[in-house]
């Protein structure tokens, strides 16, 4: 039978096409909505590409990928939010908030009057309160709470910051006041709770699963308070948002948004270039000049709170040596990378901090690409014939369009000093998966966040606790950089942390568990009639404000 495209399927093949089965760690396929003719669909919706996979449809769950880039500013509210362009925290559901304690104790007003999404699958009988807060909150935090283990007790982003660990107690005062008592003060614990991986979840919805059996389905079937509500999923192909007509900011512009994860690389450019894609998420440097020249196409570039970087197996001979991780990064032409992948589109990372973080270190320097001086070292060491397994993710992200090819380049350069890599691809979790078992010897891997505190980088990446966590696929603990981000937690004064963070990366410099490569901008491109979209540095934004402006014409 005939392969339908995506957009077949939106010009009216909904009903008709069939549904198939969902593998049981894929979040359930929805049920079929009616048929959506042409014309409504350019009139009320738009579709969005993007290289992507779905394991989850709730971010606290996810340590990465689609649901934190795209999916979860649409489905989901969080507590505070950060405005994209003074990179300043701002009320979201928390109307208002109270420092005391010196940073130990945080007490949130919460907004009234916000409701979560009427669905085909539950109807709420109430508005969000304080009762959503505390549930969500203490899923991840208490290991006797009911939904703690359902769908696995992993929680990646707050492992890694070992959040349990830091909360003492989050209470109810009232319907819409919230306090968090922690162990101790914590000066990023805000920006933490802005981040995507901080959604407020219905309690009345985890009750109403909980009395059926069905519990696993809260992440599958999400119920949040944000400006879409999820329509449809098709494993692998495309996620259907619909408008939530009761959106507490006001009722989103489009009825509808359609996220398109079904074609990768040139084939989402075809797409953008036909109408059959209206945006296309992190399209590739190279095709910047195709993108710039087309009349009916627009561009967005902003700085982004991102990092690529290649991670040394730390707990692996010989790169347990930090001479030998040091002679690869000399190895390594990093100019090359960025003529070849970014094509002026990024730049080179000195740090894992990316330059618009308050604490980066401005002092701090790019590796020297230096081969000669590489090979005396391996000489040195008796280690001129080594073999190395490097292991590459297959999909592009906003820090690396081509990780595939970046990882051909490292092949290249390591050969001239006598080193072989073995690039082995990989994909989504199967990569998280095989990584932790520490067989790999290297990994091409980034880091973003929705985050301007540096402890949302430092601690996710490389912290000890983030080796359990999933998210420090260094494996790299060192008690004295531990200790180093615990002190920059404990004051309020932003000179002190910073001097705190600034000796967390010399230890990092020295150490080298991981070799920054490049800090890129965000890319985006849209069609010409495509309005509202917001591209901040932290991740994508609400579509609520996004439109089709009719009157534009289309460029000849």
């Amino acid at each position: 039978m005939r392969r339908l495209t995506l957009w077949m399927l939106l010009l009216g093949g909904f009903a008709n096409a069939a549904i198939s089965a969902t593998p049981p760690e894929q979040p359930p396929v929805t049920s079929p909505r009616p048929v959506v003719q042409n014309a409504d669909i350019r009139q009320s919706g738009f579709v969005y590409c993007v290289n992507g996979m779905v394991n989850t449809f709730n971010p606290q769950k996810a340590s990465s990928g689609l649901i934190i880039d795209t999916l979860a500013a649409q489905l989901y509210d969080r507590l505070l939010d950060v405005d994209p362009y003074t990179y300043r925290l701002i009320p979201e559901l928390a109307q208002s908030w109270e420092v005391l304690d010196d940073g130990a104790t945080y007490r949130f007003h919460l907004r009234k009057d916000v409701p979560f999404q009427t669905t085909a699958w539950f109807t709420p009988t109430r508005k969000m309160n304080a009762d959503d807060v505390v549930f969500s909150t203490q899923r991840i935090i208490d290991p006797q709470n009911h939904y703690h283990s359902v769908n696995g007790d992993d929680y990646p982003y707050f492992d890694s910051l070992q959040f349990a660990h830091a909360v003492k107690s989050v209470k109810k005062l009232d319907d819409y006041t919230v306090e968090f008592r922690l162990n101790k003060p914590d000066a990023s614990f805000l920006w933490h709770l802005a981040t995507h991986y901080a959604p407020i979840l219905s309690a009345e919805y985890a009750d109403d699963l909980q009395k059926k059996g069905n519990e696993e389905q809260i992440d599958r079937q999400p119920i949040g308070t944000g400006p879409f509500q999820l329509s449809e999923y098709r494993t692998g192909q495309y996620v259907r948002l619909a408008r939530n007509g009761e959106y507490w900011k006001g009722v989103p512009r489009m009825a509808q948004v359609v996220i398109d994860m079904g074609v990768g690389g040139t084939g989402r450019l075809s797409k953008l270039l036909t109408g059959e894609c209206d945006v296309l998420a992190y399209p590739a440097a190279s095709q910047l000049s195709i993108l710039r020249d087309d009349p009916r196409l627009r561009l967005t570039l902003r700085p982004g709170m991102n990092v690529a970087y290649l991670a040394f197996n730390t707990n692996k001979a010989p790169l347990n040596d930090p001479r030998i991780r040091q002679a690869i990064a000399l190895s390594i032409n990093n100019q090359r990378l960025m003529q070849s992948i970014y094509y002026g589109t990024a730049e080179t990372a000195a740090s894992i901090l990316p330059r618009a973080s308050w604490a980066y270190d401005s002092n701090a320097t790019v590796t020297e690409y230096n081969p000669d001086k590489a090979r005396q070292i391996l000489k040195d060491l008796g280690q001129e014939k080594l073999t190395l397994r490097l292991w590459v993710p297959t999909v592009s992200q906003s820090y690396n369009p081509s990780p595939l090819k970046t990882a051909e380049l490292i092949q290249a350069d390591l050969a001239q000093v006598g080193i072989k890599v073995i690039i082995v691809p990989v994909e989504g979790r199967f990569q998280e998966a095989r990584l932790m078992e520490m067989n790999h010897d290297l990994t091409l891997a980034g880091w973003a966040t929705d985050s301007n505190d540096p402890d949302s980088f430092f601690r996710p990446m490389l912290s000890c606790a983030a080796i359990r966590s999933q998210t420090n696929y260094a494996h790299w603990c060192d008690p004295d950089f531990d200790q180093l981000l615990r002190q920059g937690l404990l004051s309020q004064q932003l000179s002190q942390r910073i001097e705190y963070y600034q000796q967390a990366q010399h230890i990092l410099e020295e150490q080298l568990p991981v070799l920054p490569l490049a800090s890129s901008l965000r890319l985006q491109a849209y069609r010409y009639d495509i309005k509202g979209l917001v591209l901040s540095p932290f991740g994508n934004s609400s579509f609520a404000g996004v439109f089709r402006d009719t009157e534009t014409k289309e460029a000849p």
